[in-house]
């Protein structure tokens, strides 16, 4: 089983794709495209944890039929779009604010991860090496050597693994004098 994280998938929202990923298409289309790159990298057996916003401007009969779709064991971290359309949905556990996890990569290493929505400037377990991964900027954001945007635009459009975000994060890491004139270190 691989951990997988995502968010600000945004099915059904015909504004956004309108707006910012007009390289869809159509909101159909965009919705596609989400579900095949999603089932493309998480079986059925993965873990995912969706970092909120699933679905904006979506009925329920669509959300469900989304979700009945998608690969894996999902969980939710709520985000600002995800009302009870979403929350309803059959997620393995009750969707949360926020999560403390612990989770091990392909090497054995446990690593401690605040997961959230919104970005922070700190989080819980900061100074003990917990990373944080975040949605809701669509990718504006840039990495900093602790915390990553995990959402759609951030991810080419699918989830993404635990061992692809420490390798961003490091990257991160071998830029210090452009993370130092961002503030970000």
């Amino acid at each position: 089983m691989t951990t997988y994280f995502t968010a600000d998938t945004h099915f059904g929202d015909a504004s956004l794709v309108q707006r910012q990923r007009q390289i869809f298409g159509s909101v159909e289309a965009h919705d596609e495209a989400l579900i095949a790159r999603w089932n493309t990298v998480v079986g059925v057996a993965d873990e995912v944890w969706h970092l909120g916003d699933f679905a904006a401007d979506a009925s329920r009969a669509h959300c469900a039929a989304v979700f009945a779709r998608l690969n894996g064991i999902k969980r939710l971290v709520r985000g600002n779009h995800d009302t009870n359309r979403v929350l309803e949905l059959p997620w393995s556990e009750p969707p949360v604010e926020s999560a403390r996890i612990t989770v091990e990569n392909s090497k054995g290493f446990a690593l401690r991860l605040f997961l959230s929505h919104y970005p922070h400037r700190s989080w819980p377990g900061f100074w003990r090496e917990t990373r944080h991964l975040y949605g809701h900027t669509h990718a504006c954001l840039p990495d900093t050597t602790r915390s990553c945007d995990v959402g759609a635009d951030a991810c080419d459009y699918r989830p993404v693994d635990l061992t692809t975000l420490i390798a961003r994060l490091d990257a991160a890491l071998q830029a210090p004098e452009e993370m130092a004139v961002r503030g970000l270190r």
